[in-house]
């Protein structure tokens, strides 16, 4: 990575900075072998990648001190520097990192002990792959549309219905799933839940392949028992418990759009420094120096976002839905504009399977749209800053 000048910034303590050196070199040493096959069998992959990151201990930043973490409670910072250097050497690795602390996300932040010591320590391992499970095919991002039902029936619930884009679906151990209770309509009768991979009456429907391969899937629910012990928190309380864990998690998503913009822009660099063109270098023409010039402005611009709402959060330890939703706009849109940009430079190469910025503008796609697409991160920034009008 090319600019390491923001790790002398005030967000951060000496902790973080050896973290990201850290990263930074273990991915340089230990995935060498994703370029060769690690798009081959995406699930085989992913789940190597979880059993590594567990074994070099980054995922120790997934989950509380009291599951074998580092931090006491998630810190985002730590979150955000390991998805942004991971997302430059590979957008699997990221994807693998990510899914294991917003998987157990709810659990880490809102669940019981008991619940929190059967399934966090395996996650911070590597030895217990983890999911999210949200979004329904007419609930994505309205997600008090969702109709999936847990009924309670003594000692028990009893699940039905369907989940679909679900990340690290088909490989996933357990899923923390959000099913209505109906309580109250909308928003207000929705519950979480811990599902286990093996509990009868769950299954997969469907794989989805996507344009930057990893596992996706549709699970399905049908009188799916679950002990009342797997609930999360309080019941009627899970639409909160998705906000308060996209807020901590959307900040990231950032990150790994940072990661992804750097890498796209040391490309371009690389490129257009040996490119030669009308009798000297791609890099010593205006326009070359001026698309470069507004590359190096929206990265830095995403990182100040990404890190004041990481420090917000961590510091303090307040919501910050306004700060996450700018940060996880800004960002992604930045490296989508970052990318096609350092494609653009490349020419026809840009364009040829195996070329590394034709990879990044097949990874950074999505991220413009999970955990919250653009045009709601609009909304709610809209909608926060009409608070201030209102107060």
């Amino acid at each position: 990575m090319a600019d390491q000048s923001y790790k002398q910034w005030p967000f951060f303590d000496d902790a973080h900075r050896d973290l990201a050196q850290g990263i930074d070199d273990w991915a340089v040493s230990e995935l060498q072998w994703l370029a060769e096959d690690g798009h081959d069998d995406v699930d085989s992959s992913c789940k190597k990648l979880v059993k590594q990151l567990g074994e070099g201990g980054w995922l120790k930043n997934s989950v509380p001190a009291v599951a074998g973490g580092n931090y006491p409670s998630l810190d985002v910072r730590s979150l955000c520097l390991s998805r942004q250097h991971l997302a430059y050497h590979s957008g699997l690795a990221d994807f693998a990192f990510a899914m294991q602390g917003l998987g157990s996300g709810p659990i880490s932040l809102f669940a019981d002990p008991a619940i929190q010591q059967r399934y966090l320590p395996g996650v911070a391992k590597g030895k217990l792959i983890a999911a999210f499970a949200l979004s329904e095919p007419n609930a994505g991002s309205d997600v008090a549309a969702m109709i999936t039902e847990a009924v309670a029936d003594g000692d028990d619930y009893i699940l039905n219905g369907c989940k679909t884009w679900i990340s690290n679906g088909g490989i996933a151990d357990f899923y923390t799933v959000f099913a209505r209770t109906n309580e109250a309509p909308g928003a207000k009768g929705i519950s979480c839940f811990v599902v286990d991979a093996d509990t009868p009456g769950f299954s997969i429907t469907e794989r989805i392949d996507v344009i930057a391969p990893h596992p996706l899937a549709t699970l399905s629910f049908e009188d799916c028992r679950i002990p009342k012990s797997q609930l999360i928190g309080q019941q009627g309380k899970g639409f909160g418990i998705a906000m308060a864990t996209l807020d901590v998690f959307r900040s990231t998503v950032g990150a790994a759009a940072l990661g992804f913009a750097r890498r796209a822009l040391d490309e371009a660099g690389k490129h257009t420094t040996q490119r030669e063109i009308f009798g000297g270098k791609l890099s010593d023409l205006a326009i070359t120096q001026s698309s470069l010039g507004e590359m190096a402005l929206d990265i830095d611009t995403s990182a100040l976002l990404i890190y004041r709402s990481a420090w917000t959060k961590d510091t303090l330890g307040s919501r910050v839905t306004r700060e996450a939703a700018m940060a996880k706009f800004y960002a992604t849109e930045a490296a989508q504009r970052v990318i096609d940009q350092a494609l653009q430079l490349h020419g026809g190469f840009g364009v040829v399977t195996g070329n590394m910025v034709e990879s990044l503008y097949r990874e950074i796609r999505a991220l413009r749209i999970y955990e919250g697409a653009s045009e709601v991160q609009k909304v709610i920034m809209g909608q926060q800053a009409l608070r201030e009008f209102d107060s």
